[in-house]
């Protein structure tokens, strides 16, 4: 009987931690971004888009579907890179985790 009021919380508590592990649906590395996750960042986050491994992603969303990455060398007139949105598939985790790493991916 006593097993039966703990089950709840350990459920609770695996949730959070799952919740925890797996990156946000939408991240950026601009500072001066709504969506920018300094502390999120330092862990380290993995992008496959389109099924091939990004390591030049400037901000991306999952649920949406695209990425935004620079666009050469190229600057708008402000002095910030000019990127360029691309659509696919968008899958990311953190790299912290390792090989087994929770992901976060828009299901069909």
């Amino acid at each position: 009987m006593t097993d039966t009021p703990n089950e709840p919380e350990k459920e609770a508590a695996a949730e959070t931690k799952s919740g925890a592990d797996t990156p946000p649906d939408h991240l950026a590395i601009n500072p001066r971004s709504k969506y920018y996750g300094g502390e999120l960042l330092e862990r380290g986050i993995g992008i496959n888009f389109r099924g091939a491994r990004k390591h030049n992603i400037e901000e991306y969303s999952v649920s949406e579907g695209w990425v935004k990455v620079q666009a050469g060398k190229t600057m708008d007139r402000k002095g910030n890179p000019l990127l360029i949105k691309l659509n696919g598939d968008v899958e990311a985790w953190f790299e912290d985790l390792g090989d087994d790493a929770p992901t976060i991916k828009k299901t069909s």
